[in-house]
């Protein structure tokens, strides 16, 4: 979909989009279009209707002859001081679909807030124009017998701002960010038959376009490294097991401590069955989408080269399949990590935190960051927790935990903490070696597996997002469409560029 700012007029074809207040209060685009139509908005508000201009309400009426537009279409924004960046971005989303779902092939927004809002107006502009973008989104190329109702129409979105110029310059890293996403569920979105391991690691070395530095590491330098709990997940698979390494350098070196990276770790799992300890048929499907972790931190680094963020960053994804067969590794068997901790591997499908054991001991040793976030659709059990709203935070520093907090409500991917403690570490604590990859019941699950996780973390500021709940979605909401998320790309970099790049 084409996106443009223009300075406010009337639209010569298409729809027309225009605010109402609530309480019915016209804003001066509506009062303008009002005048031109012979008072047709007048006329529709003073018909029994559910519309009062609240948040999200939104009243379509034919335009008029006097008017060359197709349709009008009235925009409920809620009360004026209510108006944010999060609040239009929803409004451009839900404008976008609504207008597709109509058949229109282009219409124009003219959305003035006033005075009263929190953002100006060429903001506001670029705001609705993101939120519509990222509505827009379709992972469609497999289907080859669509009906032209079934495709989508609306092609162009012009968005009137007396503030044309400014709204052209606050929309331009809005729409890297939209790239950065679209990435992500992209790569989320596909079949394990067309993402694997290789795959996946040649989609990481596509970025080095944008100035990243891209390593893959193969199974034999992985074996040499000692990641044996990693290579063990992989091993049922007769696809080969990758790790990728990715540098974004933002800063000169030398500079000090903002010279170290900041790190980001995704875990990978190309697709999995659960291994021997093998998933029920139902819903297997769905784990196409277990290296969700590892897609939002190639989206993420893509965004800070793409912006040229003033941090280094280094991405790392342990890429594995996770299969049964003969070669497969078997409930009890007992593996040695990078670290030197021994795990006992109780059940093959809780395999993702053994991909993250090597993967952060990796980055901690390798890269001596910062602080270190790993992202992971790692428990279903953070579901039964939290449900599909928010994910799962864990860390070992306040000041990290709340800051992605705070990062998470800005950009509306939202986080909640989950506490680690002694009590909750004993549960793994293993008979026949240093620890074990499970519990003993199913208590507390997304804790234990952050637990597992932390074993692994030296004496550096960590956070572990545990996304199972949230990387996919099984409905469609204002500007996320059905299926992948990309949640977590949005949050880390707001948590860059407000935290990391300022200091």
């Amino acid at each position: 979909m084409k996106i443009s700012f223009a300075e406010p007029d009337l639209p010569h074809s298409g729809a027309v989009v225009v605010g109402v207040w609530e309480g019915k209060a016209l804003t001066p685009a509506a009062s303008r279009i009002d005048e031109a139509a012979g008072g047709a908005i007048a006329r529709a508000l003073s018909a029994p209707s559910r519309f009062t201009g609240k948040k999200d309400q939104l009243l379509p009426i034919l335009a008029p002859p006097k008017l060359s537009a197709s349709r009008i279409v009235l925009a409920g924004l809620g009360k004026p001081e209510s108006a944010d960046s999060g609040s239009l971005q929803q409004l451009g989303g839900t404008l976008f679909a609504h207008l597709n779902a109509a058949g229109e092939e282009e219409a124009t927004v003219m959305i003035d807030i006033g005075d009263t809002a929190s953002v100006g107006p060429a903001e506001a502009a670029a705001e609705i124009a993101f939120g519509a973008q990222l509505r827009s989104y379709r992972f469609d190329k497999y289907k080859t017998k669509q009906k032209p109702e079934q495709k989508p129409s609306l092609t162009h979105l012009t968005v009137a701002t007396s503030s044309a110029n400014a709204a052209k310059r606050a929309y331009r890293p809005l729409e890297k960010t939209a790239a950065a996403v679209f990435l992500t569920r992209d790569l989320v979105s596909e079949p394990a038959n067309v993402i694997y391991p290789e795959t996946l690691a040649t989609a990481a070395e596509g970025l080095t376009e944008l100035g990243i530095e891209v390593e893959t590491l193969d199974e034999t330098k992985m074996r040499e490294l000692g990641m044996n709990a990693l290579l063990a997940v992989g091993q049922g698979s007769a696809r080969p097991s990758r790790l990728v390494v990715m540098q974004w350098h933002g800063v000169e070196s030398s500079d000090g401590a903002r010279g170290r990276p900041l790190a980001f770790v995704g875990k990978g799992v190309t697709f999995d069955t659960g291994g021997i300890s093998i998933k029920p048929a139902a819903g297997m499907g769905d784990m196409k989408w277990d290296m969700a972790g590892s897609a939002v931190v190639l989206g993420l680094l893509r965004l800070l080269a793409a912006r040229k963020a003033a941090v280094n960053a280094v991405g790392i994804v342990g890429l594995v399949e996770n299969m049964p067969s003969g070669t497969a590794q078997r409930p009890g068997d007992i593996v040695t990590s990078m670290s030197g901790q021994t795990i006992e591997v109780l059940n093959t499908d809780a395999e993702g935190r053994l991909v993250l054991a090597d993967a952060l001991w990796y980055c901690q040793q390798r890269f001596k960051p910062r602080l270190i976030i790993d992202l992971a659709t790692l428990t279903g059990a953070v579901i039964v927790a939290l449900g599909h709203h928010r994910a799962g935070l864990f860390s070992n520093n306040d000041e990290l935990a709340d800051r992605l907090i705070e990062a998470g409500k800005e950009v509306g991917e939202q986080v909640w903490r989950l506490p680690l403690a002694d009590s909750y570490d004993r549960e793994i604590d293993s008979d026949a070696a240093d620890v074990k990859n499970i519990g003993g019941g199913r208590a507390a699950g997304s804790i234990i597996g952050a637990q597992f996780l932390q074993r692994f973390i030296d004496d550096v500021p960590w956070a572990h997002l545990d996304i199972a709940g949230t990387a996919w979605s099984t409905k469609d909401t204002a500007t996320v469409p059905k299926g992948a998320t990309a949640f977590g790309v949005r949050l880390l970099d707001r948590l860059v560029s407000q935290y990391y790049e300022k200091e």
